[in-house]
């Protein structure tokens, strides 16, 4: 597994927007008066509060059947514009795919399922985003150079209602191609894959923690030299364990016999070759820290590469010391069960990362994940278009859907770990970032000076440091300002057969888009407000 699914925490999440919102609108009032006080010698306060009142005004009449026949308008233009004719590139595409993602002996297998579920969400996402992002982009300012948005302007529809209106009406538009070709691609992958390959698994994921070989607790395990940290190990035969705790643990969580289902993808890391056809050993002990009762399942082989489905039953029997223990009422304490895991081969490494071993519940029919899946390129395709139409009311179209696209570039997961590095980091070696902010950098770079050196102790090297941490807050606003495009990628999940969880994709996806949506009407309202519609 190579996703690591993380539940939302709203209050925080709410904290960073309104720490946003709220300085990038002080920044905003401030420019503004700034700029309208110098050109209009004092009368700022008087022409902002105007401002502020009209839009107040457009709010408290807004009407729902302008904004809808703004919609309906919409959605005619992108129909004559041919925007429908993506459904024959996506037909063209389904025609000629099985040829090309069929094994050679044309035997599905698991991995062909994996292949199969990418790419049909792929190819609707690839399809769909760049559609609603062209025709976001060039709506508005198409109407303003072909002087077609007079004729609705001059009509009771307010600026607010048209920003709405654009965005439900190709809201609506990318809505019919992506539910068409969801439909159809869903019909597609149950005649090319047997029922029995398209599961939903139900992870029930724990918290993890280390203990080294020693037994003393650590905060991750042995790095084996694998550049990608997102693993580590624990030694064979030594004291060194994964401790897994489960929350939220009942008689529900078993299944209609009793049995508990724990299923796991550890990875081996052989120090030496040994018998390559017998597998590395693994086993788990079941802990009550309360009362100190442990109890240890059989050895089980690890399926490399693979996962592995173990099955607890609640009577377990003890035969050393003759005593039989109940699963829920001797090592479930306060909803909380905690399961240890060993590698019971010397010299021998077992890799895992906290997904890698979880409860698995009662499988869900595959078109539930899969429709998860449309719905999150849905709220990403609805958020697309509300960037580029808010950049399309004071910008050309060509740069609107290029910044659009620039954002939706910045959005990606590497790029903000990156900034979260700079962020972090701060302005000095000594906080974890090499280097310093922006002056000190500059000033390094001209001296010549090592990155681990410490700086001189002086008044202008203080100053500076203060500058590069200012500078810093900044960039941190600045970062937030980019949305986090990571949790709309849902289809990993959907490929590898689990169930989308709601609260740390679908949750995560919707807050992003609402918290955008404020922000991104009122900037496209006053944008068109003060724009002239008169200039092409």
């Amino acid at each position: 597994m190579t996703f690591d699914p993380r539940p939302m925490d709203l209050l925080p999440a709410l904290d960073y927007w309104l720490r946003t919102v709220g300085g990038i609108a002080l920044i905003v009032l401030l420019t503004s008066l700034m700029s309208v006080g110098v050109s209009h010698r004092g009368a700022a306060i008087k022409l902002f509060g105007g401002e502020s009142v009209g839009c107040l005004k457009d709010l408290i009449s807004l009407s729902p059947r302008r904004v809808w026949a703004v919609a309906k308008l919409t959605f005619m233009e992108a129909y004559r514009r041919k925007a429908l004719a993506v459904f024959v590139i996506f037909a063209l595409l389904f025609m000629f795919a099985g040829w090309f993602m069929g094994g050679e002996t044309g035997e599905i297998t698991p991995d062909h399922v994996t292949v199969y579920v990418s790419f049909v969400l792929r190819t609707i996402s690839w399809l769909t985003l760049p559609l609603v992002l062209v025709l976001s982009s060039f709506g508005i300012p198409e109407d303003i150079r072909l002087r077609s948005i007079h004729t609705v302007v001059t009509k009771p529809a307010r600026r607010l209602e048209i920003v709405l209106g654009r965005v439900l009406g190709f809201s609506l538009v990318g809505t019919l191609v992506l539910g068409v070709m969801s439909v159809v691609g869903w019909l597609w992958i149950v005649r090319q894959i047997p029922s029995e390959l398209l599961v939903c698994r139900v992870p029930v994921y724990g918290s993890l923690e280390f203990r080294d070989r020693s037994g003393n607790p650590a905060a991750a395990g042995v790095n084996t030299g694998d550049i990608w940290e997102f693993r580590s190990y624990i030694e064979g035969a030594t004291k060194a364990r994964a401790i897994w705790t489960f929350s939220n643990i009942s008689e529900r969580s078993l299944d209609s016999e009793g049995n508990l289902h724990l299923e796991n993808e550890f990875l081996a890391f052989r120090s030496y070759k040994g018998d390559m056809k017998r597998s590395l050993l693994y086993d788990y002990q079941l802990i009550n820290k309360k009362t100190g009762q442990s109890y240890t399942l059989p050895a089980r082989p690890v399926n490399e590469n693979r996962s592995a489905k173990d099955v607890v039953p609640r009577k377990l029997v003890d035969d050393a010391q003759k005593k039989e223990y109940d699963l829920i009422k001797d090592f479930v304490t306060d909803g909380k069960l905690t399961v240890e895991v060993s590698c019971i081969d010397r010299e021998q490494y077992l890799g895992m990362a906290r997904p890698d071993l979880f409860i698995r519940m009662p499988d869900l029919g595959f078109e539930s994940g899969y429709f998860k899946a449309v719905l999150g390129i849905e709220i990403l395709m609805v958020l697309v278009v509300l960037l580029a139409v808010t950049g399309s009311t004071f910008l050309k179209g060509p740069i609107a859907a290029l910044l659009t696209a620039v954002i939706l570039i910045l959005g990606g997961k590497d790029c903000h770990e990156f900034m979260d590095q700079l962020v972090l980091g701060r302005t000095s070696a000594t906080e974890g970032f090499r280097g310093g902010g922006f002056f000190e950098s500059v000033y390094r770079i001209v001296t010549h000076m090592n990155p681990t050196t410490e700086l001189p102790q002086n008044p202008a090297f203080t100053i500076m440091k203060y500058t590069d941490g200012f500078l810093t807050d900044f960039l941190w606003l600045d970062k937030q300002v980019i949305p986090r495009l990571e949790f709309f990628n849902m289809a990993e999940y959907v490929s590898k057969g689990f169930d989308v969880p709601f609260d740390s994709s679908l949750l995560p996806s919707l807050m992003i888009l609402l918290g955008y949506f404020i922000p991104c009407v009122l900037l496209g309202y006053f944008a068109l407000r003060i724009r002239e519609l008169e200039s092409k």
